[in-house]
């Protein structure tokens, strides 16, 4: 059984500031940066955020929001596998780049050599 609160609350994340605000949020409720009033990402509640100064670790994190990966789940097994590193990601969007693969699918595929089996790409030209 899960022990887990119902809603803990989500990260809302700025990409632009390097920011994140945890907050409770309705479930079509846009929120906004408190520093710059742009639009917050709602990331989830299981994200764990870089530090600011963690260039690296931060365009990890913008690559997989802006590409649809979160990190919400619904129990205590978490969102599933996500990249950590500069590398990962690299080879996981030449991956889906060679293969067609959708990113946001290419991003959480936890071995790249899995990437795109079974899918066929259409014809260029």
């Amino acid at each position: 059984m899960c022990r887990r609160a119902r809603n803990p609350g989500a990260h809302h994340v700025c990409l632009s500031c390097r920011s994140d605000f945890k907050v409770r949020s309705l479930p079509d409720q846009q929120r906004v940066c408190p520093n710059c009033a742009g639009g917050l990402i709602n990331a989830g509640n299981d994200l764990e955020v870089p530090r600011r100064d963690d260039a690296a670790g931060w365009f990890v994190l913008d690559v997989l929001l802006r590409a649809g990966v979160t990190f919400h789940s619904s129990c205590c097994d978490g969102p599933g596998w996500r990249p950590r590193t500069v590398r990962q990601v690299k080879e996981r969007l030449q991956a889906a780049e060679r293969t067609g693969t959708p990113l946001a699918q290419a991003l959480t595929t936890r071995d790249p050599d899995e990437i795109g089996r079974g899918v066929t790409r259409a014809p260029s030209g």
